[in-house]
């Protein structure tokens, strides 16, 4: 029984420092987050801002674009980002809303598109937990190398 107020109370102390000390971590956020980054949207803003002409941007390597992806997204990935940006410029610069999405949990590819796009001029919200959010609600989905 002792032992179990005492975890009790060390699990209490720890959250109070976490929350007033002022250096603890934000624990209803995703933590691969930073100070400035983009914001994230759940699947169901997502959805309405693709039905309202939304330019999506699959951050993920090209291969996983080709086997399933939003319909009418383009693949940005990550890790040939500026070849694949100096191909979409155009759109990109034309888009006023830009949705990036990535492999889900723990994938920081498509923060790490928006970031870039930032710094280009070029604001864009980051899709919560990305493809997998996007499956899971049921939403379209379509398979080949056309958006």
């Amino acid at each position: 029984m002792r032992a179990v107020i005492l975890i009790l109370a060390g699990v209490a102390l720890g959250l109070a420092w976490n929350k007033w000390s002022g250096r603890g971590l934000e624990l209803h956020a995703n933590a691969l987050i930073q100070p400035g980054e983009p914001a994230e949207i759940q699947a169901a803003e997502a959805k309405e801002r693709l039905d309202k002409g939304a330019l999506f941007l699959d951050a993920r390597p090209y291969l996983f674009y080709k086997l399933g992806h939003i319909p009418g997204s383009l693949s940005l990935p990550e890790d040939q980002f500026d070849a694949a940006f100096a191909k979409l410029e155009a759109p990109l610069k034309d888009s006023l809303d830009i949705v990036v999405y990535c492999s889900g949990m723990g994938c920081e590819a498509s923060h790490i598109v928006a970031r870039k796009l930032r710094d280009k001029g070029l604001p864009a919200v980051v899709l919560h937990e990305g493809w997998p959010a996007w499956t899971d609600a049921k939403y379209p989905t379509k398979e080949g190398e056309q958006p």
